[in-house]
């Protein structure tokens, strides 16, 4: 029979029971009935996210009065999702709604009824199921929006962007038959107007790019076309591409240069079907264009 020391003994004893009661406190996995979820969006220049969990509607009735037993009574506060708080987190200063907000991570609360639903903000993100602990202090900003009625039932509470602008977007929030939206506003104006500053009009020798990217941006939002004009001439002067012959077209155009925006137009056409590979998209705008100027210039 070997023989096993005393000491050695005592910890092989000591190590059996300490990996036997880890085990027994170990906790089995399994998916949530609420599963988190996180959406993302670049809303203009600012990244949004979104970190919420999916409640299903399980055979419930999920918005209604007292009489219904619904999940989510009529005026009373929820969490708007389940388990945590649900976050919405902004990269940048926005406007939410017609409210300022500034760049953070802010817990969404509302508070939601047949005709009206007022949509929360709120410092806290520790809230979760205990809304009776809300602070109206810490809200940034409180709003009221109107719902509206879903063609088609969504089983599991969703969060989406929609409704995309350069500079906008829409937060849907759908469950059962009901949605409801809020509107989020990126700043992009002063930011691009700082960037063509530093890059193009304090530059002494802008790049062919950046010119070309400032004068799409002042014909894009009704800036001034002379200087988007004189933008795109300037990166054209040297090695236009027909990309950019076709926004100078474009410009002209829109300053009613009719001939102008011809000779853009063709020179366009002409620089596209020479690549290698032709661009017929971009020739084919050129035509659109072209037959523009021409009935308009008549």
């Amino acid at each position: 029979m070997k023989f096993i020391a005393p000491s050695f003994r005592t910890a092989l004893v000591l190590t059996t029971t300490l990996l036997a009661a880890s085990a027994a406190q170990a906790q089995i996995t399994t998916p949530q009935p609420s599963p988190k979820a996180t959406v993302n969006q670049r809303v203009g220049l600012t990244d949004v996210t979104i970190t919420y969990s999916r409640p299903s509607v399980k055979n419930r009735t999920v918005f209604g009065d007292s009489t219904t037993k619904a999940v989510v009574a009529y005026g009373k506060r929820w969490r708007t999702g389940a388990n945590a708080t649900t976050s919405i987190r902004f990269s940048d200063d926005v406007t939410v709604e017609g409210k300022k907000v500034a760049a953070g991570e802010y817990g969404i609360y509302t508070i939601p009824g047949k005709a009206a639903w007022t949509i929360v903000l709120n410092k806290s993100l520790k809230q979760g199921a205990d809304v009776a602990g809300f602070k109206n202090a810490e809200d940034v900003a409180r709003f009221t929006v109107k719902p509206y009625k879903l063609g088609a039932k969504v089983e599991t509470f969703t969060v989406t962007f929609a409704d995309l602008t350069p500079a906008t977007a829409n937060v849907a929030l759908e469950w059962e038959t009901t949605g409801a939206k809020f509107k989020i506003v990126s700043d992009v104006d002063s930011k691009v107007l700082a960037q063509i500053d530093e890059k193009v009009t304090k530059n002494a020798s802008p790049s062919a790019n950046d010119l070309a990217g400032a004068a799409v941006y002042y014909y894009d939002n009704n800036k001034d076309l002379k200087q988007a004009l004189a933008w795109i001439e300037k990166a054209n002067a040297t090695d236009p591409k027909f990309w950019n012959m076709n926004t100078e077209a474009k410009i002209r155009l829109k300053m009613k240069d009719y001939k102008g925006a011809i000779a853009a137009a063709e020179r366009s056409k002409k620089l596209a079907l020479a690549a290698t590979p032709a661009n017929t998209e971009y020739a084919k705008m050129d035509d659109e264009l072209l037959a523009e100027a021409k009935k308009m210039g008549k």
